[in-house]
């Protein structure tokens, strides 16, 4: 891990401890059971490419051959919403230098306007990809381009949600490669375009900051993955450009579409918690079964007591100490509860530890971020 994760991390931790006190829960208040929220990431076995891969946007090199095709994109919110009006998917390969990404983009008419590196690629349609390589949600990548090839890449401390987070627009993957490749013509209305593809080579060397090592991911290392792409609804103009459909009844340009790999479940991409999982092998070809080693459903379990904490810090103004006063009856048996263990400073911190089997512990603290450690 690099230095400034380190201290980051390690900053957050003493302010918590130096102050920490250990409350008795028996008497607290309690929430009610709620629902517990459904989570069904999408999987992916990365292979391993044996052959070179030219960058050039046309996935015809015989790498790709043997790599898979994700499902078809869906929209952000999953079934809450109708089906992606045009189809997308992707692929992952990998190699000792490299992450590759392949996507397909069905469109009839393909635009972009933004040339500018880092400018706010969204507000063209594109596609995005997200990175968290611990899968602790805290330090991940966010990377985006459009049918120009214009990018823009930053990383994020935390989600926007969590209180301390930085974007740190300034960082830049050093040695990325990237390109495109247009099945029509390129900013013009007066045509049917068919879709576009992408090619994304993104260094190792420049994934290592948010990663728990140093170098390549180890066989069957499982990352945080997803992919968005962002449509907007366009008017064709009769000089063969495009703009924005506006909504007469607001004058204002309607809301884009939002298209994603893994389903968030809300309009909200800066939810790592629930992005996709990749898996890489080191199998060059043929069909390989995921191996999950059960760490991310743990995860997703102690994501339940950091989203009922802050309900009860909301309710009763400081944080449970007993697991039992969070109403999570729903996600862990009693067996289980007894297993968990909370330490707050009586106000706004605290921090949930849970061991979840004979030499294993999960924890997530009050900023959101979640690890394992040895018991």
């Amino acid at each position: 891990m690099k230095l400034i994760k380190q201290t980051l991390c390690v900053a957050s931790l003493a302010l918590l401890f130096s102050c920490v006190t250990k409350e008795e829960g028996s008497n607290e208040p309690s929430l009610n059971d709620v629902k517990e929220s459904h989570y069904v990431p999408e999987k992916y076995v990365a292979l391993k490419a044996t052959s070179s891969i030219r960058i050039d946007g046309d996935l015809k090199d015989a790498a790709w051959e043997s790599a898979p095709w994700t499902n078809l994109f869906v929209d952000i919110e999953g079934d809450k919403q109708p089906k992606p009006i045009y189809p997308t998917k992707a692929k992952m390969l990998w190699d000792d230098q490299y992450f590759y990404f392949a996507f397909e983009l069905e469109e009839s008419d393909i635009w972009a306007t933004l040339k500018h590196r880092d400018a706010v690629i969204f507000k063209d349609n594109d596609i995005e990809i997200f990175i968290d390589p611990d899968g602790d949600t805290h330090h991940y990548y966010e990377y985006e381009m459009n049918a120009l090839n214009t990018q823009w890449d930053l990383m994020l401390t935390k989600p926007y949600r969590d209180p301390g987070n930085l974007v740190l627009d300034t960082w830049t993957i050093r040695g990325i490669k990237s390109a495109v490749k247009v099945y029509g013509t390129l900013n013009n209305s007066k045509d049917t375009d068919k879709k576009w593809t992408v090619e994304v080579a993104l260094p190792w060397s420049d994934l290592e900051e948010a990663n728990i090592h140093n170098g390549i991911p180890k066989i069957d290392e499982i990352w945080k993955v997803n992919f968005s792409r962002v449509n907007w609804d366009v008017d064709k103009n009769k000089d063969g450009s495009y703009s924005k459909s506006i909504n007469p009844q607001t004058e204002k340009t309607f809301p884009e579409h939002n298209w994603v790999w893994s389903a968030q479940g809300v309009i909200a991409m800066h939810q790592p918690e629930t992005w996709g999982l990749v898996q890489f092998s080191n199998k060059t070809s043929g069909s390989v079964v995921f191996k999950d080693n059960g760490v991310d459903q743990v995860k997703w379990m102690m994501r339940q007591v950091y989203y009922q904490q802050k309900k009860y810090i909301n309710k009763f103004g400081k944080p449970a100490t007993s697991a039992k006063s969070l109403g999570l009856g729903t996600t862990f048996n009693d067996d289980q509860l007894a297993k968990i263990e909370i330490i707050s400073n009586g106000k706004n911190r605290w921090e949930a530890s849970y061991v979840y089997s004979s030499d294993k512990c999960m924890v997530i603290q009050w900023d959101g971020r979640v690890w394992q450690e040895k018991k």
